[in-house]
Parts: C-alpha cells; sequence; structure tokens
C-alpha cells in the first residue's frame, strides 16, 4: 500500500501516457495502490464489465451464507446520532453503515471468483467487493457518473413503481444526483443529468432488488486532461456514500458509525490506454481477525423511518450469484 498523494500523481502520469493501470483508495484518503499492466499481475483481482486479470468459476460447492445483523436497538442509537445531526442543520443527508458478521463456507478468494457483479475487487486477504455502482468514466473529454439510490425487493407487488413514487427515496435521489452534479461542476463544464432514476435489476443469493440510479454527464475542463488523478481526487468521497453537504456530513457519520470505513466505500478504477472506470467500494466483504464481515449502508434523511432503513442494510448483505 502506498500513500493516496502517490496514487494521484501515479495515475496522472499513466494516463498522460496512455499506459493501463489499476488503483484504488480507502475512503479516509489514508492508503491505496497503483499497479501497471493491471492484466499481467494477480496481486489485485479485478473486473471490469467483461474485462478482468482472472478466470470466473462457480464453486463446486453449495454457498452456505448466513448473516448476524447488529440489533435494531444499537442500529437505532447510530440512526439517532445522524438524525440529531439532520436537525441540527449539520446535514441533509447522510449514509450511515454497519458491519455485519457473516458464516459462510467459501474462502475470501471462491467468494469474490463465483460472484457476478458488472465491477468487482479483491485484494486477497483483506477485502472482496461486487459493487453495481459507477463513481466517475471518463474517455477522452467525457466524464460521466452514474449515482446509485433507492433499493427495494423485487419481489414486492408493484415494486418499481413502489420505489419510483416513494416520497423519501424520490428527495434522497434527487440530493443525491445535485451533489454529484456540483462535484462534477469542479472539473468539467456542460454537466447535465441525462438520464434521471432509472432501474436496474440486480440477482443476489436471497432474490432479485431493484435499485434506481441517473446518469450525469459532462466535459472535461482542458487543465484536468491530463491530470485526471487530480479529477478524480476533486470528487472524493463519494457523494453518494457521505452525504450533503459532504464536510459537515463526513464528520456525523464518522461520530455515528464509531470506526473507520478502510477500502469500505472507497474507489478503485482500471485504466485501459484510452478509456478510465471507476467504481463505488460498495457491496463488501472484509476479511477480520474473527472472521469475514459485510459493509452495508443507506441514506438518511430528515423523512426516513428508523425501521425501514435498518430493514435496507440488512436487505443489502447479499451475495450477487450467477
Amino acid at each position: 500500500m502506498i500513500a493516496v498523494d502517490e496514487v494521484r500523481q501515479r495515475i496522472n502520469r499513466a494516463v498522460s501516457a496512455r499506459i493501463p493501470c489499476l488503483f484504488g483508495v480507502d475512503y479516509e484518503l489514508s492508503e491505496g495502490f497503483f499497479t501497471e499492466q493491471p492484466l499481467e499481475q494477480q496481486d489485485y483481482l479485478f473486473r471490469m464489465g467483461d474485462v478482468s486479470n482472472y478466470q470466473s468459476r462457480q464453486s463446486p460447492r453449495q454457498l452456505l451464507w448466513k448473516a448476524f445483523p447488529e440489533s435494531y436497538q444499537i442500529y437505532a442509537r447510530r440512526f439517532d446520532t445522524v438524525m440529531s445531526g439532520l436537525r441540527r442543520g449539520n446535514s441533509f443527508l447522510a449514509n450511515l453503515t454497519v458491519c455485519t458478521p457473516l458464516s459462510v463456507n467459501m474462502t475470501l478468494e471462491e467468494l469474490f471468483r463465483s460472484s457476478r457483479s458488472y465491477y468487482g475487487l479483491l485484494i486477497p486477504g483483506r477485502m472482496a467487493c461486487f459493487s453495481p455502482e459507477r463513481f466517475v468514466r471518463i474517455a477522452g473529454d467525457c466524464v460521466s457518473s452514474n449515482p446509485m439510490k433507492g433499493t427495494i425487493d423485487a419481489a414486492c407487488p408493484d415494486a418499481e413503481t413502489l420505489i419510483l413514487n416513494d416520497y423519501k427515496e424520490t428527495a434522497e435521489h434527487c440530493t443525491i444526483v445535485d451533489l454529484i452534479r456540483n462535484d462534477m461542476s469542479r472539473i468539467a463544464n456542460r454537466v447535465e443529468v441525462k438520464r434521471f432514476r432509472y432501474i436496474d435489476r440486480i440477482n443476489t443469493g436471497k432474490g432479485a432488488i431493484l435499485q434506481v440510479s441517473s446518469e450525469i454527464e459532462g466535459r472535461l475542463l482542458p487543465e484536468y486532461v491530463e491530470k485526471v488523478g487530480d479529477a478524480l481526487f476533486e470528487m472524493l468521497p463519494a457523494g453518494s456514500i457521505s452525504g450533503a453537504p459532504k464536510e459537515a456530513t463526513v464528520r456525523l457519520i464518522a461520530q455515528a458509525e464509531g470506526r473507520t470505513r478502510g477500502f469500505y466505500t472507497g474507489i478503485f478504477g482500471y485504466y485501459d490506454g484510452q478509456v478510465l472506470d471507476t467504481a463505488v467500494l460498495i457491496r463488501y466483504v472484509e476479511q477480520t481477525e474473527n472472521g469475514l464481515v459485510f459493509r452495508s449502508g443507506g441514506g438518511i434523511t430528515a423523512n426516513s423511518v428508523c425501521s425501514h432503513e435498518y430493514r435496507e442494510v440488512c436487505q443489502k448483505v447479499y451475495f450477487p450469484v450467477f
């Protein structure tokens, strides 16, 4: 692992020289990694869409997956801390996350190799991520982002209509879209929302879920075309996993969660020599001294109901199946 400023500088140099690279940084911006020619190394396994440096395979064993969520009472105390901050005006949207211990009959690497998601990253012995969420994509001077906010069980009657018409979920999604649009305006001009609140369907070991995303696009400012690392770091941490206003909300999150996140809700990215794509490190299993834990979270607003938010973070503890 290296300092994040070194990651930023190496991204600048690699993209400027059109050298393929893979990199990642943690949420607190305290550490990261960087490697050139990532398809030729095995220190970090990854996938970006159809590109990967490993062979996917289903485990010969049937997955046995059991989660042990923290109690509702513990979650409620964290929730109340966030709500107090909202009432004080310190934030109007905060992403609250939790750790859930797992009992699983596979290793971290076996889970990763048998998982399915558009984005994936394995740091052996440390974490595995099966992310559905893009952070930023840069192709030439075109920069785009796809913030994701809003989750519902696809088995619910009229699930798509319910999630798209839910007042709290709509307000939360609008806030994140506005935040990402403002963040992108720091590095780009002609920023606009190209698609607003479209539905993605994700299959999990517990059944399908629907998630709501939007697409935002702009044109990279000339000073960032050869300094793409600088552009990325201008937008960190990702708005969809922090909140708004960002600086005050990050402090509120730290108070409520009482632990560091590490690579969870950080980002990782792959540059193929032409296009840079990055993902938010969510849907995340971490190796700890006491075994595997799954980290999940959800956005809290003044209209949030504690029991509903608790149910959502528990629902997000899933394995993306083939």
